[in-house]
């Protein structure tokens, strides 16, 4: 059986449907993970679907998914903006990795336009609502 598809998700998105839906929009993270597992099992592969509000918990997750994932696509959420531990750890993944965002940091707050993820992955998907999960996905299926 082929290895899954990590989908990692940063702090705060555990909120999503309720917290700021005028940036975020309505759709819940379970309401994205149902959409991420159809539209992954339609191209033949399984996911694995995780969210921590926990820094090093999500490190262990990346780690975990360079022996088990076929791929890995984060939604690293505000720990994009801070995180040399989560860049650290994306950059031992021999995995096509792709860095995806609901919203468009470029057109938030300034300190939102760095991004240390985006200098480990393979890509970047942001701005497309609860698609950027769906483009991010498609994204490294191509890459498979």
């Amino acid at each position: 059986m082929a290895k899954p598809i990590y989908i990692l998700n940063g702090p705060n998105l555990n909120l999503l449907g309720t917290r700021e839906p005028e940036i975020y929009g309505a759709d819940t993270l379970r309401d994205i993970e149902s959409a991420c597992e159809e539209t992954a099992s339609r191209a033949g592969y399984d996911i694995v679907f995780k969210q921590s509000n926990i820094e090093g918990e999500l490190v262990d997750m990346i780690q975990e998914a360079r022996e088990s994932a076929c791929a890995l696509i984060i939604n690293p959420a505000a720990y994009t903006h801070t995180s040399v531990a989560l860049h650290d750890a994306l950059k031992t993944l021999d995995i096509p990795s792709v860095e995806i965002h609901l919203s468009q940091p470029a057109k938030r707050e300034s300190f939102r336009r760095r991004s240390y993820v985006a200098e480990a992955v393979t890509g970047t998907i942001s701005g497309f609502g609860a698609n950027s999960y769906q483009l991010g996905l498609q994204a490294a299926i191509k890459l498979l």
